[in-house]
């Protein structure tokens, strides 16, 4: 009923930039947060950045200053920003929301997106 689909991860060099961009569709009534985290190889799920319907945002400690997050409420989408990569950066990025379905009975759930690599040369 509900999908989240992202683009924009690839391969940069260290100090460049990318966007990340994800979009949800399907049967919704209210997008509430929304958000990035990202994997590495061996590592658990961390949170990136979030950013509420309200526009109040949340950064972890490691990209603030670098990335940054932002949404369009009309088209139902939330982007990333992330200037002056590192090494360190490089992860599969995964978009989240907790979004309200516009079933026969409303309800909230979390989703996920499928997940976009980013690998950052030094």
């Amino acid at each position: 009923q509900v999908q989240l689909v992202e683009s924009g991860g690839g391969l940069v060099q260290a100090g460049g930039s990318l966007r990340l961009s994800c979009a949800a569709s399907g049967n919704i009534f209210r997008i509430n947060t929304m958000g990035w985290y990202r994997q590495a190889p061996g590592k658990q799920r961390d949170l990136v950045a979030t950013i509420t319907s309200g526009g109040s945002t949340n950064y972890a400690d490691s990209v603030k200053g670098r990335f940054t997050i932002f949404r369009d409420n009309t088209k139902n989408t939330v982007t990333l920003q992330m200037n002056n990569l590192k090494p360190e950066d490089a992860a599969v990025y995964y978009c989240n929301s907790i979004i309200v379905v516009d079933a026969p009975l409303r309800y909230e759930a979390n989703f996920w997106g499928q997940g976009t690599q980013v690998t950052v040369s030094s």
